[in-house]
């Protein structure tokens, strides 16, 4: 049975990634993207205090966000993100510690893979969705392939998502997106730079509910 997240998640279509140089920085960054109504937002574990910046946008936005922690790498992250909040936990790829942790945690887990054998190996074991990473190595056609043999699994492509084709990702089978640097630049989520947040979180928007309009022209 789906997680109780997956129709949320899917129905936000955009999940921001979001690497901050800051605990402050991140504050703002997801400042700038809830006001421009992007809500489903991964604070990764590469930003400092993590687990405080995850706890601070529970508390300040409660349900109004779909929060989730990324690149988790350790049990005690794990732990951690789900104490603060987060309600869907990602991970790189498999491992024997972390990944058990994920599943085990109650969040919807969202564990990284690419080949063949990587996602079968997670179909196995139940994984909620498998974050097809990188994307920027195959595209949309390499998920839409992967498709053939494992039509039953949930896809989230991350890397090399952009605006202009995540219409393309959505065609090939993902039922949401995570985007990084091409939502949310390192140096505007460095400098504060809300306008050009905000201007890259509308733009992603319009391109989905585009996407969403007219799905037989693809």
């Amino acid at each position: 049975m789906p997680h109780a997240s997956l129709p949320a998640i899917s129905d936000a279509g955009v999940i921001a990634t979001l690497r901050a140089p800051s605990a402050d920085a991140a504050y703002r960054a997801v400042d700038a993207l809830v006001e421009e109504g992007l809500v489903a937002i991964e604070v990764t574990y590469t930003t400092p205090d993590a687990g405080a910046v995850i706890a601070g946008v529970a508390e300040r936005f409660g349900d109004r966000v779909l929060l989730g922690a990324g690149t988790l790498t350790t049990v005690a992250q794990v732990e951690e993100a789900r104490s603060a909040g987060a309600v869907f936990l990602v991970s790189p790829g498999f491992d024997d510690e972390v990944t058990p942790a994920i599943m085990a945690s109650g969040a919807l887990s969202m564990i990284g893979g690419y080949t063949p054998t990587e996602v079968q190996r997670l179909r196995k074991i139940g994984v909620d969705v498998v974050k097809f990473f990188p994307g920027s190595i195959g595209g949309p056609a390499a998920l839409k392939a992967l498709r053939g043999p494992f039509p039953d699994v949930t896809y989230i492509p991350t890397g090399g998502v952009n605006a202009e084709n995540l219409g393309d990702w959505l065609a090939a089978g993902a039922v949401a997106v995570g985007a990084g640097s091409e939502l949310l630049p390192a140096a505007a989520v460095r400098d504060g730079d809300a306008e050009t947040i905000r201007a890259n979180a509308r733009h992603f928007l319009q391109a989905l509910r585009t996407a969403r309009e007219a799905p037989l022209s693809r």
